[in-house]
């Protein structure tokens, strides 16, 4: 960015008839720009306050009505809920101009289901399971469900995990297209922390590509977090044109000891990786490949930290990276 650009560059925040956007205001070479940011801005909110995970119904009003005050949230990504939690989740966002999804990687990674297993019993087990979280959710009035891969079976039975995930995926994107929901499926890493099958995003958008010509409510999600951990940079992107429905910003942590971690730090916590240059390579990557989705945070308080901490440096980040990258054109 320019000095001229960086000294002016400020917030701007224009009205819209629902919802207000993230924008800068700048000048360059005499010319007085203003840009809003041009995609919803969203924020996984059991990771940002990680008791939700616990379904405490207090929590859960309390973190959703801060979060639906905010005017940069246009979207919510909660974990699959009780009843009482979902309760406490309409009673926060009645009436907010919040968008909901709901985030199933938990049930993966946390609850033994599957969806890649080479048994049959166990990925028709994960396949009801994920159909089930997704007619609640519509029920609920999401507009997205998202889950993961099983783990990596290793290199012999690799293909054969992928094939049973493509038939796991249609079954899902079947019924959710029913029910007027998109099908988002998450890459992880295989090889540091989670070591998921997808995995890297060639081998994600080959799944994507068996699935969308059938099913067009089916995409990927591609998180920024991952990207240290599976050696890509935003400019990968470009390969999942036209499937990359879902876009997630937060870091990764190197330890001590040099492994990486997925445990999304806040921005500038100690071993964090990624920042306002990361975030910025990917705001111009986006613009790039015509990018029309959502972009949400993925941050998580450490030891120490109140909830609301890394969620504003997350935002000071988004609003600094995208100023950057407009005082760039």
């Amino acid at each position: 960015m320019s000095e001229e650009a960086r000294a002016l560059a400020k917030p701007y925040l224009p009205g819209r008839a629902s919802y207000l956007v993230l924008g800068v205001f700048a000048r360059k070479r005499g010319i007085e720009l203003a840009a809003k940011l041009p995609w919803k801005v969203g924020i996984v909110a059991f990771m940002a306050n990680p008791p939700i995970q616990r379904e405490d119904p207090q929590t859960i009003e309390e973190t959703l009505r801060v979060l639906a005050g905010d005017p940069v949230f246009d979207l919510v990504e909660l974990q699959p809920l009780s009843e009482s939690g979902w309760a406490a989740a309409k009673r926060a966002l009645e009436g907010s101009k919040l968008e909901l999804a709901v985030g199933a990687q938990p049930v993966v990674l946390n609850q033994g289901y599957n969806p890649s297993s080479l048994s049959e019993e166990e990925r028709r087990r994960a396949a009801e399971r994920l159909i089930e979280i997704a007619k609640v959710a519509a029920a609920r009035g999401a507009k997205a469900v998202a889950f993961c891969s099983g783990p990596d079976p290793g290199l012999e039975n690799r293909e054969a995990a992928k094939a049973a995930l493509v038939k796991t995926v249609r079954e899902v994107s079947a019924q959710a297209e029913k029910l007027g929901l998109a099908v988002l499926l998450e890459t992880f890493d295989r090889d540091w922390d989670r070591k998921q099958l997808i995995g890297p995003l060639g081998e994600a958008v080959e799944v994507a590509r068996e699935v969308r010509g059938e099913y067009g409510n089916f995409g990927l999600l591609w998180d920024l977090s991952h990207a240290p951990l599976l050696g890509e940079k935003p400019s990968d992107l470009a390969l999942a044109r036209e499937c990359l429905l879902h876009v997630h910003i937060g870091c990764a942590k190197r330890l001590p000891d040099g492994r990486l971690a997925d445990t999304h730090p806040g921005f500038y916590r100690p071993g964090a990786i990624n920042g306002v240059e990361e975030v910025a390579e990917l705001l111009k990557a986006l613009l790039e490949i015509g990018y029309k989705g959502a972009v949400s945070f993925e941050v998580k308080p450490e030891e120490g930290q109140g909830w609301r901490e890394p969620v504003e440096a997350a935002k000071s980040v988004l609003y600094t990276a995208f100023a950057k990258v407009i005082g760039s054109l």
